[in-house]
């Protein structure tokens, strides 16, 4: 009897054909050590202000280190963009998760960068409480913005902040201005405690919501709505136009409830399609108007003036926070304290009063 090759199994799969090289060992070498090689502040400054991305984006990793020894360095380069910033308009928006935010900001983005301007998206991706990571996946959501030359895209980590807003934001937003940006987008995580953190770093407040999730008011916050400029209906296409509709008109009706403004503005309620690309000629007409308002009754420098304010004391508050506890003692009393608290030895309170006399001793 014959002897029968073994028979091979459906999943077997056939010897392909080696792939090629697809990169210069060469050329990878570079690039590493072109990355390991940290440019100076000067050389990062003269980038920044020639409109080189490169040397942005460095800046930007700089700032946003925490690491000790980068401070000083960070604190040059935006001491030297600071004369060259504030030329921009920034846009804060904000909605719930599934709202639509990048794809809306990625429709508006295009639409402006159509009109000839430079558009900045500074997206702050939620960071794990278990991991510390997150995903910064903004840039792949937003794929045509991204190869748009006159845009920029830059995810960030929300990290321990619990607004939602990247601790360094604030100094990113004067980076951007000074490398020509004019028109800088800020996209909050939409977790619903971020809106205080944005309204305080931007000129216009946008409110994204969508229709037909149920009843449009039942969810409001009235702290939100008093802080939103402007609310936009998205996802108002196909089916959903109708609901959209009543969306505004119920939304009309919300805002006539909340006191007038201190900018003399009135927000506005409208409806787009950010999939369709439609209505948001109309929405970049609203915050124009509301530009050329506050800057004509000059609330526009004022309130730059008061978030500078702001700012300053945001940045003294978590300095103090990040010296102490990165103090040697007080690291050591701090696992002491941790321990009796959870065994009911001494008090939160007492815990944390005992900790800080220590500290300022």
């Amino acid at each position: 009897m014959s002897s029968q090759s073994p028979q091979k199994s459906a999943l077997h799969e056939k010897d392909g054909v080696p792939q090629p090289e697809s990169i210069s060992q060469a050329s990878l070498a570079k690039v590493v050590r072109s990355r390991k090689v940290q440019p100076d502040a000067s050389t990062l400054i003269s980038g920044i202000l020639k409109g080189d991305i490169t040397a942005l984006s460095r800046a930007i990793t700089l700032v946003e280190s925490t690491n000790p020894v980068h401070l000083e360095k960070a604190n040059t380069v935006i001491s030297a963009c600071l004369p060259h910033a504030n030329r921009s308009v920034r846009i804060g928006i904000t909605g719930v998760p599934g709202v639509g935010k990048s794809t809306f900001i990625e429709a508006m983005g295009k639409y402006l960068t159509g009109l000839d301007k430079k558009v900045a998206v500074l997206a702050v991706d939620p960071s794990s409480t278990l991991s510390h990571g997150s995903i910064l996946g903004d840039k792949t959501r937003m794929e045509e913005l991204v190869k748009d030359p006159n845009a920029y895209i830059r995810p960030s980590a929300s990290g321990e902040t619990l607004g939602g807003v990247a601790r360094k934001t604030r100094e990113t937003i004067i980076l951007c201005e000074a490398a020509g940006f004019d028109t800088i987008i800020i996209e909050t995580v939409g977790v619903g405690q971020s809106e205080t953190a944005v309204h305080s770093m931007v000129d216009f407040f946008l409110l994204l919501k969508i229709a037909g999730a149920g009843d449009e008011l039942q969810g409001i916050k009235r702290g939100i709505m008093e802080m939103a400029d402007a609310i936009v209906i998205n996802k108002a296409d196909g089916d959903n136009v109708a609901k959209a509709k009543l969306a505004k008109t119920e939304f009309n009706r919300a805002l006539h409830l909340f006191p007038a403004k201190s900018s003399g503005w009135i927000p506005k309620v409208t409806t787009c399609s950010a999939y369709e690309k439609t209505g948001i000629d109309a929405v970049w007409q609203l915050i124009s108007e509301y530009v050329s308002l506050v800057k004509s009754n000059h609330y526009f420098e004022e309130k730059r003036k008061t978030q500078n304010q702001y700012w300053m004391m945001e940045t003294i508050e978590a300095h103090l926070k990040q010296h102490f506890y990165h103090h040697p003692e007080i690291k050591t009393l701090l696992e002491q304290n941790k321990k009796a608290v959870q065994n009911d030895e001494i008090s939160p309170f007492a815990a944390a009063m005992n900790l800080l006399d220590r500290y300022f001793k």
